[in-house]
């Protein structure tokens, strides 16, 4: 089984986002189906994702940044970022964070 943490860093700041909430979708025969979600602690981070880990497949990380941004009166240019992905059968640790700023995203995959 595969696990999944990520974290937030809010660029614009130099510090990590608390408080971006976030949803691990997965695509099924049905659309994207929510399988977790959560609030990034005082560090940017959501550790305990997937507890229980996941099958192979296709999924998404979806990140709430017009929340984010809201709540301390910043306008954004986007209102959520998403991190669209595959898993494979072999289990593994995949840690996905979200750069993030009012006018721009990015990510890579971390350890």
């Amino acid at each position: 089984m595969n696990t999944i943490t990520t974290h937030v860093l809010d660029t614009a700041l130099g510090k990590p986002a608390a408080g971006v909430n976030i949803l691990l979708e997965q695509q099924r025969a049905q659309g994207w189906q929510t399988v977790a979600s959560g609030a990034t602690d005082g560090d940017g981070r959501i550790k305990d994702l997937t507890p229980q880990g996941l099958a192979a497949g296709r999924y998404r990380l979806v990140a709430d940044l017009y929340s984010y941004f809201a709540a301390s009166g910043r306008e954004a240019l986007y209102v959520s970022a998403q991190i669209d992905f595959l898993l494979p059968e072999a289990g593994s640790h995949y840690h996905l964070p979200f750069l993030i700023s009012p006018w721009s995203w990015s990510t890579y995959r971390g350890s």
